[in-house]
């Protein structure tokens, strides 16, 4: 791209690209970082530079870029049939992937509810856990509770159940009866808390923290709580893989007050922790699974509520219906797309790739534990956070004005500028979050490191 291309791209950007969760301001008198092309684990801007894609675009793309298979599966089904809603009708691929996302489900979860995104599958896990409990005569069953710092989507309902305070604030008042609890840091499991000793035992920590949710059900009520929604692996705040036993007890916790569990799988679907569902990871059956992201590996967008037999039983009886739904929900492209990706995951073994390498992965993460800005480095799978801090010793973090200075004012770009399309997040305690392509390996895994360690050791330096 021309000198004279790229700045009248810029300004079009700016003029008109409203883009998400940004601050268009700084791209006022800043070039705007353009995308172009990707191919394999990497990506190209218009001015030619490769960049390591360690977010997998957003944790979405699975099976890398530059896929010609499944671009030519969208226009093959877009010749054909372009788009037919699913509302009391149906079309093959709706019936295919829907039936194949149920042979992948655990137990019974056999119905599948498709949307466009995840937070819209958020939405309708919500919406369909509150109807389900009127049709069954609990009529006040109707709450939700989530974890603290979790992020699960921005419509009014799943921000609501999103713990995240500074991206709820703008939007209150929100939907009444979502209530937050504890989440599962064991880095921070002292001060999380007020506990020491629970600061040295991994498997009492999470027992604690599953017993939270279980009081904030008896004070709450039991007749008014309907579900309960939890990731896998927690998002928001870097990374928080569950203790174990956690999910073990937060089943039975579920099953005693009759309130549904619902793993929202929507980043870590598909893949991202070496399952096709993450609930089978950790060995658990959930009643509703709410996933997206890779289920195209980000070539066309899709997503879906997957709802376990007994709870849809009500809903196919009689004159009873779920009066909800979305125009491109399970769109015709998508899907055709969903099941070539999926093709792909059976054809290339991607969840067994990220299996074999996990340990590799986070090996080759672990060695940044010798810098003094790095204090914790926690995840699963091809998922990992890298939490920052001021002092080792006392794991103090960064007050606003420094996470500001180090996040935004240095360590997104000088990441982007050395090579590595990651995320530097500050919605907890300020965090390093990478998710590669499932096809990524040692060699890419250095990358990441080693561009990892020379710029957080200059940051450091500016403290």
């Amino acid at each position: 791209m021309t000198d004279s291309a790229a700045v009248n791209s810029d300004s079009r950007a700016y003029d008109h690209l409203w883009m998400h969760f940004t601050r268009m301001s700084s791209y006022k008198d800043n070039p705007v970082p353009t995308i172009v092309k990707g191919e394999g684990a990497y990506i190209w801007d218009s001015n030619g530079r490769r960049y390591l894609d360690g977010l997998a675009g957003l944790f979405v793309v699975q099976a890398g870029h530059g896929r010609a298979e499944l671009a030519e599966a969208a226009a093959k089904q877009a010749k054909e049939l372009a788009f037919f809603p699913v509302w009391s009708y149906a079309h093959p691929n709706a019936i295919d992937l829907a039936d194949r996302l149920a042979s992948y489900a655990p137990g019974d979860l056999n119905k599948v509810f498709f949307t466009t995104g995840g937070g819209e599958a958020v939405e309708t896990a919500w919406k369909l856990a509150k109807q389900y409990f009127k049709l069954v005569g609990k009529p006040m069953k109707h709450k939700v509770i989530s974890r603290a710092i979790a992020y699960h989507g921005t419509p009014h309902g799943a921000l609501s159940i999103t713990g995240i305070p500074d991206a709820k604030k703008y939007f209150e008042p929100l939907v009444p009866g979502a209530h937050k609890v504890p989440n599962t840091n064991f880095y921070r499991a002292e001060e999380i808390s007020g506990v020491p000793e629970l600061g040295q035992d991994l498997e009492r920590f999470g027992r604690w923290a599953a017993d939270q949710v279980e009081s904030t059900i008896l004070a709450e009520g039991p007749d008014t709580v309907a579900a309960v929604f939890v990731e896998p692996v927690q998002n928001s705040g870097g990374c928080f893989p569950p203790p174990p036993g956690y999910f073990r007890r937060l089943r039975e916790i579920c099953d005693k007050y009759d309130v549904l569990l619902v793993s929202d799988e929507v980043i870590c679907a598909f893949g991202r922790l070496g399952t096709m569902f993450a609930c089978d990871k950790f060995d658990y059956v959930p009643d509703i699974i709410t996933c997206a992201k890779g289920m195209t590996s980000g070539y066309s967008p899709i997503g879906a509520a997957i709802i376990s037999d007994r709870i849809a039983a009500p809903f196919y009886q009689g004159d009873n219906y779920f009066p909800h739904g979305y125009t491109f929900g399970g769109h015709p492209v998508s899907a055709a797309v969903a099941m070539a990706n999926l093709d792909i995951f059976e054809r290339e073994g991607l969840n067994e790739q990220v299996l074999k390498n996990e340990g590799a992965f986070r090996a080759t993460l672990e060695k940044l534990g010798d810098l003094p800005i790095v204090g914790d480095v926690r995840g699963d799978g091809y998922f990992y956070g890298i939490e920052l801090v001021k002092d080792k010793a006392t794991k103090t973090t960064f007050d606003d004005d420094e996470s500001e200075r180090l996040l935004r004012g240095f360590l997104s770009t000088a990441l982007f500028d050395a090579g590595l399309y990651c995320r530097a997040d500050d919605r907890g305690d300020p965090v390093v979050q990478l998710a590669p392509p499932l096809i990524a390996d040692q060699q890419q895994f250095d990358e990441i490191e080693q561009i990892l360690r020379s710029v957080l050791t200059e940051a450091w330096t500016r403290l």
